[in-house]
């Protein structure tokens, strides 16, 4: 594939996409959606895994469900958080292969 495949999709479509990377281009929400994984994780879990302070997580969540990259379900008084599109774990997986794999990582 190469990046001349972009030159035919409309450009709400490339925006909708741009949008999509420019929300996950900060390592705390990257960090955020590994640990929810394909399943669900609590705003305590993320806490928890993350090492960070309760209203930086929110944010973070919150700012990644208004624009559709999560999803919330409420249940009692708990909120689960669940990554909306399961494709967003093969764009993760490119992104660990490039920047976070030792032999990519010495390179750049």
């Amino acid at each position: 594939m190469t990046a001349t495949c972009l030159t035919d999709v409309d450009d709400e479509k490339l925006e909708r996409g741009a949008r999509c990377m420019k929300m996950l281009a900060h390592p705390l929400r990257l960090k955020i959606v590994a640990v929810i994984g394909r399943g669900e994780a609590t705003v305590g879990e993320i806490l928890e895994a993350t090492g960070t302070t309760q209203p930086n997580v929110s944010q973070h969540l919150g700012q990644m469900r208004d624009r559709g990259v999560l999803q919330a379900r409420r249940e009692g008084n708990q909120v689960f958080y669940r990554v909306r599109d399961p494709k967003l774990f093969d764009l993760l997986a490119l992104i660990r292969e490039l920047f976070c794999e030792p032999a990519h990582g010495a390179a750049r």
